[in-house]
């Protein structure tokens, strides 16, 4: 039975990389991009190459954005940062609209579960920042994602010039989460604690792990759009607050059925960045439908 955490706070962890990078201005660049609580961790900052960041860059690019002189600003990188965003409660009713202001005529107060939201789209603008300042190359270590430079800052031009909630939605979603991770029958994905919601799992029994094979590409990139449709229902639909376990979801009236399942996030430990306590979504297909129906 899943059971919600309230007690773990995700956050944004951003690594950046320059050449000669200042820490004044590192910070003075994300006190007016992010605002109270963005912070620069200033023990971390180091002006000298770290060794660790092309493997670790190269493990967190999701698709094929890394340009040349991308790899080559990891590669002869010599200043490294991390930037902080404030610790995001986390809520019981996940609401996408997010209302900011609640109460009575006698007492109003600010919603605080708000806030998972803003600080992705804020941290979205500082690193698009912080890549027009100075800043070579970015990786998020609560996703463990990257982009390419110029794609950090196309998503980020996109983000900002959303005209509605969907449209900001699917900003971030592309921004900050990555998928597909395999894990055994699983494709998953992580980083949707991000945006204060749950992350979805796909079941495929061709990703059994004792094969030791590489699915088709073409069942994977299903399994993918499966895996963002389901996303992006959770991060801008009324009805995702209400869904239960056992209830159906599919891509369109024709389209195989899938079951939902709640489970908590057991791939993490609770002080990982990566830890949702909103737990996830699991798609497993619908056993019970005919051929025709799946």
């Amino acid at each position: 039975m899943f059971k919600q955490k309230y007690d773990v706070m995700p956050r944004h962890v951003l690594c950046v990389l320059g050449s000669g990078l200042d820490l004044g201005t590192i910070e003075e660049v994300v006190g007016e991009v992010g605002g109270p609580g963005f912070t620069v961790d200033r023990e971390s900052f180091r002006q000298a190459p770290d060794p660790r960041m092309v493997r670790s860059f190269r493990s967190c690019l999701m698709d094929d954005t890394f340009e040349r002189s991308d790899w080559k600003a990891v590669e002869e990188h010599d200043s490294v940062a991390y930037v902080l965003s404030p610790p995001m409660a986390v809520h019981s009713g996940f609401d996408p609209h997010r209302p900011t202001i609640a109460g009575d005529d006698d007492e109003t107060f600010e919603l605080v579960w708000y806030d998972a939201f803003d600080a992705s789209r804020l941290m979205l603008a500082v690193t698009a920042a912080l890549l027009r300042s100075g800043a070579t190359a970015a990786k998020n270590e609560s996703s463990g994602l990257t982009h390419g430079r110029d794609r950090w800052l196309a998503i980020a031009d996109r983000a900002a010039g959303a005209d509605d909630w969907v449209a900001l939605a699917v900003a971030l979603y592309y921004a900050w989460v990555k998928r597909p991770l395999a894990d055994g029958n699983l494709l998953r994905s992580c980083g949707m604690h991000l945006l204060g919601a749950p992350d979805v799992e796909v079941e495929a029994a061709w990703l059994a792990q004792e094969t030791g094979r590489r699915p088709p590409g073409a069942q994977v990139d299903d399994s993918v759009e499966l895996m963002d449709q389901m996303a992006l229902y959770l991060l801008c639909e009324d009805r995702a607050r209400k869904i239960q376990d056992g209830e159906g979801f599919r891509l369109a009236p024709d389209a195989p059925r899938w079951i939902l399942e709640r489970h908590p996030c057991r791939q993490y430990d609770e002080d990982d960045f990566y830890f949702n306590p909103y737990g996830y979504w699991r798609l497993t297909p619908d056993a019970s439908s005919t051929p025709a129906e799946r």
